[in-house]
């Protein structure tokens, strides 16, 4: 993963699972906020319902594509030394786990979808938030120590992972929760956004000043040019944050105007008149 493509392409999973969690939770909300449920999958209706599994299997398919790349590609078949695995590619031998785990998730949502092993709702969010976990706990105990600046990006990785497993526990916790359903794919998506800005920061052409990338490490000149870099990863994620949410607001109101029940207008109504009061 320690490469711009290693980052892009779980970042596209991530953001593309996260803007349509966004959209079917505001659109499942206006349409019916009454009787919302929390959601860790959402059916795709176009079609005829030909692609009523898609998100599961854009997870499942996603995930195998990556593991595949970290267990084969990025180490070269090269799997043991001397008996033991290959110390040199651990970092690697980490990634496929996870991306196992993602895989094993996907697999498991998609046989409760087909009704083959049919469990609650709340069941399949801790298996969601099981998924998230074993990524967490990759990026917090890695055997790659990320220092300096790349630890700094690393960091506000894990923050955003503790909020996807936090959002996903609440989902089993609150299950008619809209705004819990909401964040949780927030979440997914500021993680695949950051995924992106780490690629485009730390192996792309947004390198901050005095800093480089060279044999794969990240280094910077002095420790005020490795501040300057985090205080820049901070306005970062405070734009990337900023953007969501305008575009969370947005997808509301459309979804409001176009698909709004009644019951959601008399609502707002209801609202409207306390205020004047």
């Amino acid at each position: 993963m320690g490469s711009f493509m290693g980052h892009v392409l779980p970042g596209t999973l991530f953001l593309a699972v996260g803007l349509w969690h966004i959209w079917s939770a505001v659109v499942r909300f206006v349409m019916n906020p009454k009787g919302f449920q929390v959601r860790v999958w959402n059916p795709v209706s176009c079609f005829n319902g030909r692609l009523r599994y898609l998100e599961l299997y854009v997870v499942a398919i996603g995930a195998f594509i990556d593991m595949c790349i970290e267990l084969l590609y990025s180490t070269h078949l090269q799997f043991f030394v001397n008996g033991v695995l290959n110390p040199s590619h651990m970092n690697d031998f980490e990634h496929s786990g996870c991306f196992s785990c993602s895989l094993f998730s996907g697999r498991r949502l998609a046989l409760s979808a087909n009704r083959l092993s049919s469990l609650p709702e709340g069941a399949l969010c801790l298996i969601a938030a099981t998924a998230f976990s074993a990524e967490y706990f990759l990026f917090y105990f890695h055997s790659t120590t990320h220092k300096g600046l790349e630890g700094y990006y690393h960091l506000l990785l894990v923050i955003l992972i503790g909020l996807c497993i936090l959002s996903t526990i609440f989902g089993a916790l609150m299950p008619t929760s809209f705004p819990v359903d909401l964040c949780c794919g927030i979440a997914i998506a500021l993680q695949g956004l950051w995924f992106y800005q780490t690629a485009f920061t730390l192996y792309g052409p947004m390198m901050p000043e005095g800093c480089r990338l060279k044999e794969n490490m990240i280094s910077c000149h002095s420790p005020e040019y490795q501040v300057r870099g985090e205080l820049l990863a901070n306005f970062q994620l405070f734009i990337i944050s900023f953007g969501v949410l305008v575009a969370v607001v947005g997808s509301y109101g459309f979804a409001a105007s176009r698909f709004g029940h009644p019951d959601l207008r008399s609502l707002c109504a209801a609202e409207d008149e306390l205020d004047r009061d």
